[in-house]
């Protein structure tokens, strides 16, 4: 069974991942599960030689590996984890601006997302308009405030991964949905309160 979540620790399978080809090939596999180059080529409108490329540059650095049956651009392949996360303090410099890379690209990628999103949900079915949203909030946290928040959106975005493996557990009208969340210091907006101390007002 693959591992649940990978956590990227190397600077260079973070480089391996940051090309837009490689990260729609990982995301097809990861959703749809194990699929040939020639799949893979017609879904992203590229060629069966050029996903085959990308294919053994992602498993170079562990993101898949070959499946059972058929060879060459016929070979199924899948993905090693079902989710990857990256970025810690225990980073070395290399590895933390390449993540810091990396989070760009991501959210760049999920804004193309949510603008599309916005489009669409202006004419869908109307329930669906009503359950789609975009929060922001400003709050005043501690760290460990901060971390439990973190924890809560993880548990929120991982709960139902189980269906992306088993069709038989979507429920009846589910849909493919976008999740994207971060909760991080502002810096620079107000100064910070001091240990002990309540927020003032200048």
């Amino acid at each position: 069974m693959r591992q649940e979540t990978r956590r990227l620790t190397d600077a260079g399978a973070l480089r391996a991942l940051a090309h837009p080809v490689r990260q729609e090939i990982y995301e097809h596999i990861v959703l749809r599960g194990a699929l040939t180059a020639t799949e893979l080529g017609d879904l992203l409108d590229e060629t069966p030689a050029n996903c085959s490329w990308h294919l053994r540059k992602l498993a170079e650095h562990g993101f898949v590996e070959p499946a059972e049956g058929g060879k060459g651009r016929q070979r199924p392949w899948q993905a090693t984890s079902r989710g990857l996360s990256w970025g810690g303090a225990e980073d070395d410099d290399e590895t933390r601006r390449t993540g810091t890379a990396m989070t760009r690209m991501m959210v760049d990628r999920e804004r193309t997302r949510l603008d599309h999103a916005l489009e669409r949900l202006r004419t869908d079915d109307p329930v669906w308009d009503e359950a789609a949203n975009v929060n922001q909030s400003l709050l005043w946290l501690t760290a460990d405030e901060l971390a439990e928040i973190n924890e809560t959106l993880k548990e929120i975005a991982t709960r139902s991964l189980d269906r992306h493996d088993d069709p038989s557990l979507r429920p009846p009208g589910s849909r493919l949905c976008a999740f994207l969340a971060w909760a991080v210091p502002t810096y620079d907006v107000i100064e910070p309160t001091p240990d002990g101390d309540a927020p003032h007002a200048d």
